[in-house]
């Protein structure tokens, strides 16, 4: 990859940032939103409206998961040398690079404690409440909870790859939150103690929030910022030198016998909100839990109509 990418001439996705997906079948429903967009200071530079199209699946019980299609496209996947990190993130979010991606559908929402108990009959979460995100579970609980969701309805539900996460996340941002320069806990659920740029301190609610609380990106997509860390499907790899799919595919170490952990994205609760960035990524052991970490839910088809009543 040449060091003198430039993110400009990277395509952005030809749909217009407040219309996405509705190109697909009329019968998938629309639903409005409103996302924000903030200067380095915190404040509101404008508002946007939106609206997307989902997917809504019946879990039983009056439970329902729904998905928002996200459109493919071309990113840049990583962070550029001038974004602020921690040192620790030095190289780990490097060389940028370019991304393809087909069309997928992705949790609107962090997985609920209620979507968790209608389909794993437990809620492992330490901050109960049936609205706020499930926490508390592997990536190891998370597979068992993709392969029982796949076999009750018919689709492959996974974990997204990083590569899909972050490209959802970004909403074609190229900043390092996709509300802008910064991030403020007007907007997301951090450790508002601790400053990115140059906005006022905000408030450190030390537990997860219920979801959709925080205005959404221009995908439609709630809380990918913070509130909870959200499981990859990919094994850790320290940078993206030569380990990483063009087409966003998730990387698994070629050799099975290596265990590197596997990678979370998106800050929590609990995180500096140098933490909680588009490109930031970390990485736990597939069997470790704790209770600021998560997961949202993707399914590949790019045409669920045929699961239409």
């Amino acid at each position: 990859m040449p060091d003198n990418l430039d993110a400009s001439a990277i395509p952005r996705n030809s749909m217009p940032e407040t219309e996405t997906g509705l190109h697909l079948d009329v019968h998938f429903p629309l639903y409005q939103f409103e996302s924000v967009k903030v200067d380095k200071e915190g404040n509101v530079l404008t508002k946007i409206s939106g609206r997307a199209q989902y997917y809504r699946e019946d879990l039983g019980q009056g439970i329902y998961l729904d998905l928002v299609y996200i459109p493919g496209g071309t990113y840049l996947q990583g962070s550029p040398a001038t974004e602020v990190k921690t040192s620790w993130s030095e190289g780990r979010e490097e060389p940028q690079h370019v991304i393809t991606l087909p069309s997928f559908w992705l949790g609107k929402y962090a997985v609920t404690q209620a979507q968790w108990q209608a389909v794993m009959g437990k809620n492992p979460a330490r901050f109960t409440n049936p609205e706020k995100p499930v926490e508390q579970v592997s990536w190891n609980d998370c597979q068992t909870f993709c392969q029982k969701l796949s076999a009750q309805t018919g689709k492959p539900y996974h974990l997204p790859s990083e590569a899909q996460w972050e490209y959802a996340c970004r909403a074609q941002s190229l900043t390092p939150f996709y509300f802008g320069e910064t991030l403020t806990t007007d907007f997301a659920n951090y450790d508002g103690s601790q400053l990115y740029f140059n906005e006022a301190p905000g408030s450190y609610r030390r537990e997860t929030t219920e979801v959709g609380r925080f205005p959404p990106n221009q995908f439609g997509l709630y809380d990918m910022h913070a509130n909870v860390w959200e499981w990859c499907e990919d094994q850790w790899h320290d940078n993206y030198e030569d380990s990483f799919f063009l087409d966003g595919r998730a990387w698994k170490n070629p050799d099975p016998k290596v265990k590197t952990g596997y990678v979370i994205r998106g800050g929590s609760w609990h995180s500096h909100p140098i933490y909680c960035r588009s490109a930031n990524r970390f990485h736990f052991a597939a069997d470790f839990t704790i209770s600021y970490l998560g997961l949202r839910l993707m399914c590949p088809i790019a045409d669920l109509s045929q699961f239409l009543e």
